[in-house]
């Protein structure tokens, strides 16, 4: 599987294989002051190829360092084949993530440095 995250932060933008992901997001989950509570789908986008789709959904939770609660909108477009992700392209809010956490664009790496 490779996951690509395009509007990342530099260094955070592609993963490839479950266990780098996996690996990735323990780490990243582990610094991150946010307690996830609700996942919602909003839509699910069938396309012309039986393989791929678009879903939309958001992630809501509370910032553990500020009490604040907030929520993101993302969308993915994933392959599947044979029961597996084989691909899977993520887009995320970054301004509400960055608002939530209070964050700069410098403290993301940079605002405008172009993606790999």
């Amino acid at each position: 599987m490779t996951l690509k995250t395009p509007f990342s932060p530099p260094g955070m933008r592609r993963h490839e294989g479950r266990e780098a992901w996996l690996a990735f997001y323990r780490a990243r989950s582990a610094a991150l002051p946010v307690r996830f509570e609700q996942f919602r789908e909003l839509a699910t986008h069938q396309t012309d190829d039986p393989e791929v789709i678009v879903v939309e959904y958001e992630l809501a939770g509370t910032v553990t360092t500020t009490g604040l609660r907030a929520s993101a909108t993302l969308i993915g477009v994933l392959r599947v084949r044979d029961g597996l992700i084989k691909h899977w392209r993520e887009y995320q809010d970054v301004l509400a993530i960055s608002a939530a956490l209070k964050l700069t664009p410098e403290d993301l790496g940079g605002a405008g440095t172009p993606a790999p």
